[in-house]
């Protein structure tokens, strides 16, 4: 038995959360997956999962063999990436993460202008508005907005970025300008789930934080949508200052509120640190974060 293989199509087993799932992923037939990982609970005399109709669960002894197995592999793969060369030359696939109009905006013309330096490197970069885990999807770095937890990743801040209030002057127009947070109360508005709840909004006040109640006429799940509404007249949206920097110069919306704002949310750069960096991902933090600190001076 290859224990190296199957540790992999165990951990593809737990992040498809099926045998099926897992087969699909690594293009093999659904008995061999059963077949190496009964051969695996024979080798270790354990057994690992636990199956049912919908989906497989890890028991405690496998969610041990799993954790150690990442490791393993983890160690393995570096080695190889040593052998390789990618620690002593810039060269190799580097995986990257960021929220999809952030990073549609402002990490892809970074990207672009370093696959230009640097022809022997190779990027992916995933876009989506949820918390990708680097270790478990092997991403090199992360772009994250907004306050950080601790942890053993090491960051590098590139700026910040604020939330803002906006409408389109026409809305403005017919309903007036709100002048402080609780006038609100008395205005549509736009939420979306993703950024905050959609039910209220959180102020700054000299004394404090505040909480304003918000009558959402439309509910939607992405703030392109949120923005989109809000040009077309349906009311206040509350969104990232970077999303709408082009209808704010286009004039097809405007701020409001802008002394109330709540404070900045931090953008960063995080990626795993222990032990010696590859070249490839050294290469793009050097490259990348000045980048992004100018790109964000104005945002």
């Amino acid at each position: 038995m290859d224990r190296f293989d199957a540790m992999s199509v165990l951990l593809a087993v737990v992040e498809a959360r099926s045998l099926s799932g897992a087969g699909r992923k690594l293009g093999v037939p659904l008995s061999t997956v059963s077949r190496k990982i009964a051969d695996l609970e024979s080798h270790l005399g354990a057994r690992l999962l636990i199956r049912s109709s919908r989906q497989v669960d890890l028991t405690a002894a496998g969610h041990a063999f799993v954790a150690a197995s990442r490791r393993i592999l983890d160690q393995l793969a570096e080695a190889e990436r040593v052998a390789a060369g990618e620690f002593t030359a810039a060269k190799g696939e580097l995986v990257l993460t960021a929220p999809v109009v952030f990073g549609r905006l402002h990490v892809l013309p970074v990207v672009a202008a370093f696959l230009r330096l640097y022809p022997e490197i190779s990027v992916r970069l995933m876009l989506a508005d949820r918390i990708i885990n680097l270790f478990d999807d092997h991403v090199d770095v992360a772009l994250r907005i907004g306050s950080l937890p601790d942890s053993s990743l090491m960051a590098a801040k590139v700026g910040a970025v604020r939330r803002v209030t906006c409408a389109s002057p026409d809305y403005l127009a017919a309903r007036g300008v709100p002048q402080t947070p609780e006038d609100l109360t008395q205005h549509d508005c736009i939420t979306f789930s993703v950024l905050a709840a959609s039910d209220h909004w959180n102020f700054k006040t000299a004394t404090g934080d505040l909480a304003i109640p918000v009558t959402s006429r439309l509910v939607v799940t992405t703030a392109e949508a949120a923005i989109d509404a809000a040009c077309l007249g349906l009311g206040l949206t509350r969104v990232l200052s970077y999303q709408i920097a082009a209808r704010l110069q286009g004039g097809q919306l405007t701020t409001v509120l802008d002394g109330w704002e709540p404070q900045v949310m931090p953008v960063s750069l995080v990626y795993a640190g222990q032990g010696a960096l590859p070249q490839k991902l050294r290469a793009f933090l050097d490259y990348a974060v000045p980048q992004l600190r100018r790109r964000l001076q104005d945002a």
